[in-house]
């Protein structure tokens, strides 16, 4: 076996999402962080160097043959992280929650047990994404809408 094995780079991962996520036990707490969570604390660099090693794992998720659709989801997982992520103090609590390496190598793995099946779960999350992405914009068009009546009506009054 070399390291281009996936079964080794996997645990590799997996090594590197533990040590980001879970590597730290909070004292009296039933609760790990990791050292993406400590390093989020340094304003304004924290959150860009933890996108920068989630990063890491995408792009050998991506050397692995991982689908777009499971690539995409990936990328969201680090999307929400880096930006709820970067509001103070809260984005930090939400950061140590959200583990999203933890999250992606789980996603790495249902991939290579069985790739058919993870890349339709993917493709069915985002598919709920992008749904509720265009009710959210439909919504917005309409309240806008609304706003734009009830002030021409107060306009004309």
């Amino acid at each position: 076996m070399n390291a281009a094995d996936p079964e080794i780079k996997t645990r590799q991962l997996a090594r590197l999402a533990w040590l980001l996520d879970n590597s730290i036990k909070l004292p009296g707490l039933d609760f790990r962080i990791g050292l993406d969570a400590l390093v989020g604390l340094i304003p304004g660099l924290g959150d860009a160097i933890g996108v920068v090693l989630s990063g890491y794992i995408l792009r050998e998720a991506w050397q692995l043959g991982v689908p777009r659709s499971t690539l995409l989801r990936m990328a969201l997982n680090v999307l929400v992280e880096g930006v709820l992520g970067s509001v103070p103090l809260l984005g930090d609590l939400f950061d140590a929650g959200w583990k999203a390496n933890q999250r992606n190598v789980r996603l790495l793995e249902a991939h290579l047990h069985d790739p058919g099946r993870a890349a339709r779960a993917s493709r069915g999350f985002l598919a709920l994404v992008l749904g509720a992405l265009v009710l959210t914009a439909i919504g917005a068009a309409l309240a806008l809408y609304g706003l734009v009546r009830s002030l021409m009506a107060l306009a004309s009054a």
